[in-house]
Order: C-alpha cells, then structure tokens, then sequence
C-alpha cells in the first residue's frame, strides 16, 4: 500500500542492505508507514530510490544498515544529493519479535529509528585514509 503526502510534508526513510537489493521503506512526520520497495544495487537503482523517497515530500532523513559494506555506495549517493544519512544500530528485537524477520520490517525499523532518533549515529563518510587501505 502507498500513501502519498504533499510535497511539504517531512517524511523519512528506512533502508535494509543487501548484496543485490536494497528495501526501502518511508515515514511521515508522525510516524506513520507510507510505503515500502525494494531497488537494484546499481546506479540506476540508487537514483530511484532517492526519487522514490522524495515523491512522498520533503526527505529529512534517511536511516541505512551496514554504512561500512552493503549500504556504503548509497550511503554515499544520499550524502551527494545532500541528505543527511545516519547509520542504523542493531535491529530493534521488540519489532522482530512481533512481526518477524523479513526485509521490509527491518527498513520499517531503519525508517522509524531515524525518525525517533533512537539506535542511529551519524553515518562515516568512509572517505578516510583507513577506508583507502
């Protein structure tokens, strides 16, 4: 299901990484779940997603898992269309218990932690000399 929002409202996004897909998911100002999708590890795939995000209104924020492997190259795509990125903890074990283990829960969850601001930092650029090693 998807809900779209005006353009000004804020909303924020969620993303489960992964080797080939990513699952995204969107927020509202209030918490609420506006949509989910799933998008390639590619360029085009990377692009669309952002757009994706947008369509539903002004993008805040955008939580994503493993900033360090599988989410590095979005991260990076997010950080240059000058979204503030912010990397997910661990996986909130309270929303596994009651709805289960599957990716678009766990984008749900990276969505709501940036929105609360709980289990999320600010995500490393990786752009350092240890990352070139």
């Amino acid at each position: 299901m998807t809900i779209m929002a005006p353009p000004e409202t804020k909303v924020f996004g969620g993303v489960d990484t992964h080797q080939d897909l990513h699952a995204a998911a969107v927020v509202d100002k209030d918490g609420h779940v506006l949509s989910t999708k799933q998008f390639p590890t590619t360029r085009h795939g990377y692009l669309s997603l952002i757009a994706w995000m947008r369509g539903f209104g002004n993008l805040e924020r955008v939580g994503v898992e493993c900033t360090g492997s599988y989410g590095a190259g979005l991260a990076r795509y997010f950080a240059k269309q000058g979204i503030p990125v912010f990397e997910v903890t661990h996986p909130d074990k309270g929303l596994r218990r009651a709805k289960g283990k599957d990716d678009e829960t766990d984008a749900i969850a990276a969505a709501l932690a940036v929105y609360s601001g709980n289990r999320v930092h600010i995500a490393k650029d990786r752009s350092g000399a240890v990352e070139a090693l």
